[in-house]
């Protein structure tokens, strides 16, 4: 009974060490510890007019936060924002298909009941920069908080102080349910800011443009992805399906290889982004063209220059052809035999 006993408490061991080294070198521990978070602190930004001008252009001109945070009407080209329900928040699971469970972008209006009202400003920033909820949870990383972080701390708080300007809207709406195991997967992504972000260096058009092209999220639907990871060497070039409302579309090659958008001039990018044509043929509505058309010309351009410094990666994506297996990114879309 004792050698049996012994060898019960050996294999146990084992068994125990095993599962700690199998977890440490796969999902590790993260997913058990809940995310990491920095506690909040106590501040409040100085809500100016020059804060409050820079947010509304950031939020309504680059960032897209209303695209998400608002329903709209998917019906028109430019699927507008549903008048008085700017801000709002939707389901964004009725919008977009595929995702794990019951995604909800809530409603960032100063409503105290149903809204942000009574979320601190740091709750606010912490979200947006940092993937925390105001409740503690790690946010869903549709919402792009890995590239909002890397937003100044005067951006962030512009951001904050516009939103604190919103006409409060009464919107009741579910609570975010991530399925099983993706809840718990998601809380490794977020990470604390623990040092404050400078301003970033707008000094010529590419630099610019990579700033914006940032904060705009545009890898995140232009580059191609396997189980919701980018796949390497393929940024910007397309191929991420987005099924909805507006159909199905493949996010289009933005490098300038000769599969991308070398034949685009810098006329008719930033027309294509004022108009959500490409020549005679429309843009989806999924691509918010219609944020993007309120940036300023220089903005525009800039985001052109910086396209065109991005290495050319070969990948044929094209919309207006039927779908077909394509090796490249294992999706079925226009012209994906010809990679």
């Amino acid at each position: 009974m004792k050698n049996l006993k012994k060898k019960l408490i050996i294999a146990t061991g084992i068994f125990v060490l095993i599962l700690v080294v199998g977890i440490s070198l796969t999902a590790g521990w993260r997913p058990f510890l809940g995310p990491r978070a920095r506690p909040l602190i106590n501040r409040n930004f100085l809500r100016t007019p020059q804060r409050e001008a820079r947010g509304r252009y950031l939020v309504e001109a680059v960032s897209g936060c209303m695209d998400c945070h608002s329903p709209h009407d998917w019906t028109r080209h430019d699927a507008p924002i549903l008048p008085g329900r700017e801000g709002s928040g939707q389901e964004m699971s009725a919008m977009l298909q595929d995702l794990p469970g019951h995604i909800v972008a809530p409603n960032l209006t100063p409503d105290p009941e149903t809204g942000a009202g009574r979320w601190s400003d740091d709750a606010l920033a912490r979200a947006i920069r940092e993937g925390i909820g105001h409740d503690g949870r790690a946010l869903f990383p549709l919402m792009p908080y890995q590239h909002f972080r890397q937003l100044p701390d005067e951006d962030v708080a512009s951001i904050v102080v516009y939103l604190r300007s919103l006409p409060p809207v009464r919107n009741p709406l579910p609570q975010t349910e991530i399925a099983f195991p993706v809840k718990y997967l998601i809380r490794d992504v977020p990470q604390p800011l623990t040092q404050p972000v400078a301003e970033t260096d707008l000094s010529d058009p590419v630099k610019r443009g990579k700033f914006l092209v940032n904060a705009a999220a545009c890898e995140d639907c232009h580059t191609p992805q396997s189980q919701g990871r980018p796949l390497p060497g393929r940024d910007f070039s397309g191929g991420f399906a987005l099924d909805g409302p507006w159909g199905h579309v493949v996010s289009a090659n933005l490098t300038p290889d000769p599969s991308g958008i070398p034949y685009y001039s810098e006329e008719q990018f930033v027309k294509t982004l004022r108009t959500g044509y490409i020549g005679a043929r429309p843009l989806r509505q999924i691509m918010p063209w219609s944020t993007f058309r309120n940036m300023k010309d220089e903005d525009l351009k800039a985001i052109y220059a910086y396209l065109k410094t991005l290495p050319p990666v070969r990948h044929r994506v094209d919309n207006t052809e039927p779908p077909t297996y394509c090796p490249v990114d294992k999706n079925w879309h226009g012209g994906g035999n010809l990679n």
